[in-house]
């Protein structure tokens, strides 16, 4: 068949960069590929046919056994501060396949994650198991859903073969899609190992792509540090209003455009508690919920060092110019914290007083161990029953200061609940429900529950009784979840 009957119009700009940047290769051919999800609704979108890529020959395409005609593979060179050490990384189970360009014009890359050794596998063997890219799917899916700048996925392709991690599991392929997967990491490669005039490639290269309005800016260098600390600190933001912990927030999973990006030990906190951390391997908590913002921050910090002999000439002058756009992350990131969290409350308008309603809530719902979504979501409905936080007499006071808060505004009393209803997820990605449809799905070869569950988070604001069974927490809600990295 041809290209356009598959819908694929690859343009691959990244492969016109300097050969620094990447390795050019092939996937891995895989034994015996079985479609396991395929997201129809984004296929569409980037133009795509959904029914010929479900087919024999559109699995050997998100399978890797037949690249699409016009891609051009190429595993990306990066490296990065994990846990805060530096070192030379890549794509070490990853594959771009190219940038789809869509019937809109709008341009996403395409890219294989499980597909096999690239030159930066190191000790890897650059494959995935079927657990791990499920859980990339659903949590990616529901990010979307929630309005959070997000990579997205397109399919996973189970590849009929073993893999050994802990233990023998199934392998899999995730067909990942991206605004760019032009990263921190990316910068800070191309600084310690390549040329001033690459690192001039590359910055020119993600203006061009993310954020072209720079050019006509006094110094587009400037201007694409300034976007970028301001597409962190707003991604950021949203994380915390939903209780996303990312898990793994190294430098080389900082995508410069702003999306959320390495769906490993990541989840959503149940119980409220700042200092919730989900990684195995997170052992300080670097990387806790409350440390997210300043994370980014420190972060944003290290590119900006990249970016230094493009600011001025003068050294001095160019680190100047750094920490003055770098101070002002963690001014957006608050202002913008502040009205996610007053929409959350119904809130409209901005009184000096907010940010201490709004702390005092939350040492309350720390206090009782409150569950972070349902509480918000209680407010929401108007429904206060079954909390202990509820019940006590500090939340009592409390309530009733919101109550006062709320009448010093112009809007009605409903216009308040549905700006909460809004901004307050009814369901999120739940541990445990998560859980029950990857076991279902990789133990037993029942996709049923996982379907449910994607159905469901794709209409997360909807505060409906359907989805009640959803929005239970488990007995033994805590902090002691656990997730990895599923390398």
């Amino acid at each position: 068949m041809e290209r356009k009957d598959f819908g694929w119009k690859f343009d691959n700009s990244y492969a016109r960069l300097p050969q620094l940047f990447y390795s050019k290769l092939n996937p891995t051919p895989v034994h015996s590929p079985k479609m396991i999800m395929f997201n129809v609704p984004l296929a569409n979108y980037l133009g795509l046919n959904d029914k010929l890529m479900q087919s024999e020959k559109g699995v050997e395409m998100l399978s890797g056994n037949e690249v699409p005609e016009g891609a051009f593979p190429l595993a990306q060179a990066y490296a990065g501060h994990q846990f805060g050490h530096f070192t030379m990384l890549g794509d070490g189970r990853a594959m771009l396949l190219g940038e789809q360009i869509t019937p809109q014009g709008n341009r996403f890359d395409i890219q294989y994650k499980g597909s096999g050794k690239t030159p930066y596998s190191r000790r890897g063997d650059g494959l995935a198991a079927l657990g791990p890219m499920l859980r990339e799917y659903i949590i990616s899916e529901a990010m979307h859903a929630l309005g959070i700048p997000t990579t997205r996925s397109l399919a996973v392709v189970s590849t009929g073969e073993s893999i050994v991690r802990y233990k023998m599991e199934p392998g899999a392929i995730l067909t990942r899609v991206a605004s760019s997967h032009i990263r921190v990491g990316t910068f800070q490669f191309v600084s310690e190992w390549g040329k001033l005039e690459e690192l001039r490639k590359l910055a020119d290269y993600t203006i061009e792509r993310h954020f072209p309005e720079a050019n006509s800016s006094e110094n587009c260098y400037i201007h694409l540090l300034q976007e970028v600390m301001k597409r962190q600190a707003f991604l950021v933001t949203k994380w915390q209003l939903v209780g996303f912990i990312h898990g793994v927030m190294n430098t080389d999973n900082m995508a410069i455009c702003g999306e959320t990006i390495d769906y490993g030990p990541c989840a959503f906190m149940d119980t409220y508690d700042p200092a919730t951390v989900f990684s195995s391997i997170d052992n300080f908590g670097r990387y806790a919920y409350d440390n997210q913002p300043k994370i980014a921050a420190w972060n944003l910090a290290r590119f900006a060092e990249t970016l230094l002999p493009l600011l001025d000439d003068n050294k001095e002058q160019a680190v100047k110019i750094a920490q003055d756009v770098i101070s002002e992350f963690h001014i957006i990131y608050h202002q913008s914290y502040m009205n996610g969290m007053r929409a959350k409350l119904g809130i409209f308008n901005e009184e000096s007083e907010d940010e201490g309603l709004i702390n005092n809530l939350l040492s309350l719902m720390h206090k009782y161990q409150a569950d972070y979504t349902n509480t918000f979501r209680a407010l929401s409905n108007e429904n206060l029953d079954g909390m202990q936080l509820f019940e006590s007499p500090e939340f009592s006071e409390w309530y009733k200061l919101w109550k006062e808060r709320l009448s010093r505004q112009s809007e009605t009393k409903e216009s308040s609940l549905q700006l909460m209803r809004n901004s307050n997820p009814a369901v999120i990605p739940r541990n445990h429900r998560v859980e029950e449809a990857l076991e279902a799905a990789v133990e037993k070869g029942d996709y049923s529950v996982m379907a449910r569950l994607l159905e469901v988070l794709s209409t997360p604001y909807s505060h409906v009784s359907d989805k009640e069974d959803f929005t239970k927490v488990p007995e033994t809600s805590s902090c002691s979840y656990k997730t990895f990295c599923g390398t």
